[in-house]
């Protein structure tokens, strides 16, 4: 080996060496994140269960919410055609018989 040939090798060396820790890191990072995985696996169970719940809760609120919503829309829509009906029968001089209490 010559003198020339020396700094290449060191350099060559020193790629070989900082790839040996780059290497290491990414397997520790790896295995860290498989833990990290493995440990929300275990939690999330329970967070799926209380999710899942809160969302049928919220199911059958907003159901009986639309329910409302729609009952009063079709309340408006009955009112709307009676007070059209009574307006056409006052215009052809007939009217509803109205009990009063």
């Amino acid at each position: 080996m010559s003198v020339e040939e020396m700094p290449r090798v060191e350099e060559t060396f020193q790629r070989a060496v900082e790839l040996q820790k780059m290497v290491a890191r990414w397997q520790d990072s790896h295995t860290h994140c498989l833990w990290q995985m493995t440990l929300s696996q275990r939690r999330n169970p329970y967070a799926t269960l209380r999710m899942q719940d809160t969302m049928v809760q919220e199911l059958v609120l907003a159901k009986k919410q639309l329910l409302m919503v729609r009952q009063a829309a079709l309340h408006q829509l009955f009112e709307k055609e009676h007070q059209q009906y009574q307006q056409e029968l006052n215009q052809m001089g007939k009217a509803f018989y109205v009990e009063r209490l």
